[in-house]
């Protein structure tokens, strides 16, 4: 399936894909675009179910949701590519990384987890969104993704409307990506030069139990947490997620 994507930047840069994370679309990404835009032809997409993407029939995996990304660099002519991605997203990329070591040249794993458990959790967040709609989950899920300080002090409507403007059965169908994936006993096979990037104050991974073994996995890893920073840190640290990004990528 070829997602929904916007490609901007100069048609002759190094490709870099962004995958966005559970419950947003490609927008989440707005405050790195132009940047990166100026250096790379960068290519933003909906994960299935979410955004602009097709719902197509479910439950989901990570091999359909990395496929997808596979399809879109087939439909762009792309031979190989830089992937950046955020939770779900960085889930995609790990897998990427592991199954078509080809395809990928440098790897950006912000905020993410080779297994998320317990597996009942995401199970019951299927069965509640399914009932009740993403608005059920909304409140709890802004508290996980930004720090109290930064929510205090900034307008987050918009991260409110992206979320429940998600599609109920897209969302419910990839939380089943997170409750049956591990990648864990693969993850070492990644050879892409990888940078890890972590929010200290992250209630959904939490660095000690994620960031930091996936960096310790990954041969050659870089690791950076930045403190504060919640859950979604490209939104909470833009700044500092974009140069990052560009200092890994231009390497």
């Amino acid at each position: 399936m070829i997602p929904h994507h916007i490609v901007t930047g100069p048609d002759d840069a190094p490709v870099l894909v962004l995958s966005n994370s559970l419950g947003t679309t490609h927008e989440m990404w707005d405050p790195q675009a132009e940047a990166l835009a100026e250096r790379f032809r960068l290519v933003r997409y909906d994960t299935r179910g979410h955004g602009g993407s097709r719902t197509p029939h479910g439950p989901y995996d990570i091999e359909e949701v990395g496929g997808d990304v596979i399809d879109l660099l087939d439909h762009l002519g792309v031979e190989k590519a830089h992937v950046a991605g955020l939770s779900l997203g960085g889930m995609t990329a790990m897998w990427l990384g592991i199954a078509t070591p080809r395809r990928i040249d440098r790897l950006v794993l912000l905020c993410t987890s080779p297994l998320m458990g317990p597996p009942e959790t995401w199970r019951d967040r299927s069965a509640l969104v399914r009932a009740e709609g993403t608005q059920a989950i909304v409140d709890a899920t802004l508290e996980r993704w930004l720090t109290a300080d930064y929510r205090a002090s900034h307008d987050i409507s918009w991260l409110r409307d992206m979320f429940v403007g998600i599609d109920d059965e897209g969302y419910a169908n990839c939380c089943s990506i997170i409750q049956h994936m591990d990648l864990t006993a693969n993850l070492a096979q990644i050879v892409a030069p990888t940078l890890v990037i972590g929010g200290a104050q992250d209630p959904a991974t939490p660095p000690a139990q994620h960031a930091e073994k996936i960096h310790q996995t990954i041969l050659g890893s870089r690791l950076e947490i930045l403190d504060p920073g919640a859950h979604l840190i490209s939104v909470e640290r833009p700044d500092a997620v974009t140069n990052l990004i560009l200092e890994h990528l231009e390497a």
